[in-house]
């Protein structure tokens, strides 16, 4: 039994495991993945207070070792099912089960897939979600970069470094990202911007050999020889499990306000599974604090 079970170790489930430790409530943090959330596959980080520089992987070490510090238990687990009865919830996981007096999810979200076929069968053999994972194996090679966020800008600028030459291909007339980013590629000479185009289709047997985008406004349809693609089109959240007690909005996110409430009391939730306009590292750092101090309350009442 713990006062706190925080599902999620990104960056708004450790900022709430910390506020919660200041509190003096019993913490247990249970992440499925990594540690660090989605923030580990960022090569460099320059938008995180205190820090003009810093990886994402070593941002995250720092967060789960103040966690730690402070006296929060991390678990590595996969939360299955929650219920609640009496006030009490049961988090149950691929290995055991937790009680507790108040839960915060902070479950983040995934890459979100092209929903091509034969996507997932050419994962890992020549489509990839993550340049910091996988861009090293495209070095001198060909690759396209599918989005124009600053996920898909971060991606794009990593594998200019080592490709001989990167697509972006963006779905829309513009690149959405922060304006820093887009200065940067633009500078890039083995970079080359397509604009308001898809991608149709897919070309290869075992391996990915070239891709097939279309114009949206004039449907003319062309192939790219590319080694390699990189998707970064978004996140998606996973939150199917909760929605018995939390309120999910009609793309899946939980629907809280900024108290980051749900409709079942001592059931919270902080960061990108929450239904908000900005998604970054510092939101859901905020988020963190918000919903535990909710949380502290709630217990306390």
């Amino acid at each position: 039994m713990y006062d706190i079970i925080i599902i999620g170790a990104g960056p708004a489930g450790l900022t709430a495991a910390l506020y919660a430790r200041r509190a003096d409530k019993s913490v247990i943090v249970l992440e499925r993945g990594t540690f660090g959330g989605q923030i580990t596959y960022s090569p460099n980080i320059e938008n995180y207070p205190g820090y003009e520089k810093i990886s994402g992987n070593e941002l995250a070490e720092k967060l789960v070792g103040q966690a730690i510090a402070m006296g929060a238990e991390i678990e590595m687990a996969e939360v299955t099912a929650i219920n609640c009865k009496d006030g009490v919830f049961y988090v149950a996981t691929d290995e055991c089960e937790y009680m507790s007096h108040a839960v915060i999810i902070a479950t983040g979200s995934k890459h979100r897939h092209l929903g091509l076929d034969r996507e997932e069968e050419l994962t890992g053999n020549g489509i990839s979600y993550c340049a910091v994972c996988d861009g090293a194996f495209y070095n001198g090679k060909t690759v396209a970069v599918i989005g124009g966020g600053n996920s898909a800008l971060v991606e794009a600028i990593m594998l200019s470094d080592g490709c001989r030459k990167v697509y972006v291909v963006q779905n829309l007339d513009y690149l959405t990202g922060e304006e820093k980013l887009i200065s940067v590629l633009k500078e890039r000479k083995n970079v080359e911007f397509i604009f308001g185009s898809v991608v149709d289709d897919l070309h290869g047997d075992n391996e990915l050999e070239g891709i097939i985008i279309r114009n949206e406004a004039t449907g003319e349809k062309q192939r790219l020889d590319v080694d390699g693609m990189f998707v970064a089109i978004g996140q998606i959240p996973e939150n199917e499990i909760f929605k018995e007690f939390a309120e999910l909005d009609e793309r899946g996110y939980v629907d809280s306000d900024e108290n980051c409430t749900t409709k079942t009391p001592g059931l919270f939730v902080a960061g990108d599974c929450r239904k908000k306009q900005i998604r970054q590292i510092t939101t859901a750092c905020g988020d963190g604090a918000v919903a535990a101090l909710a949380a502290c309350r709630y217990l306390d009442r």
